[in-house]
């Protein structure tokens, strides 16, 4: 986290959380969702605007975390944006060694490999589960074909709560 961001949080430490106002679609893009977009529709049937500028997002991402619950946020100085989440908290790209990097940057090992119904490639790592980026389907069937990866039926309905993750915490706050 950003020494700025934990700044303001000491300042200000009882700003309201915002829920509904970002999106994590399955690539790996962030997208702004206003209040016209969130009335017509939950994430990611209803995206909203494609964040196109590299420093924001850059501060997005140094600052995206999970909390105790397994919602995803971005902490925007003092307050918590939670984020819609297409289907996994994180997206893979995969390395040509096999090694793994998040759509934040951030690198990672495979633990395991899960194809869901619809044919969706999931890894697990140590920092968590996440979908593999469609680019990057060549790589996965080349690390199946070396015996690396063996992939293993899932079916998508379980995988937040096998691990420990929430796609929509705007409909999770409002069950509360």
């Amino acid at each position: 986290m950003d020494d700025i961001v934990k700044q303001a949080l000491a300042k200000w430490p009882n700003v309201p959380a915002c829920y509904g106002w970002l999106g994590l679609d399955a690539r790996g893009r962030w997208y702004l969702r206003d209040d016209a977009v969130q009335a017509a529709g939950p994430f990611p049937q209803s995206r909203g605007s494609l964040l196109q500028h590299e420093k924001l997002i850059d501060f997005i991402e140094r600052n995206y975390e999970q909390d105790a619950q397994g919602q995803w946020f971005f902490q925007n100085g003092p307050q918590r944006v939670y984020v819609e989440l297409e289907c996994a908290p994180w997206v893979w790209r995969v390395e040509p060694d096999f090694s793994l990097r998040t759509h934040t940057g951030a690198k990672a090992v495979a633990l395991d490999c899960l194809q869901d119904e619809f044919g969706r490639i999931f890894l697990t790592s140590a920092i968590g589960v996440g979908l593999v980026h469609t680019l990057d389907m060549g790589l996965v069937a080349d690390a199946v074909d070396q015996g690396i990866w063996s992939p293993q039926a899932a079916l998508n309905s379980e995988l937040p709560g096998r691990y420990g993750f929430v796609l929509s915490p705007k409909a999770h706050s409002s069950q509360r």
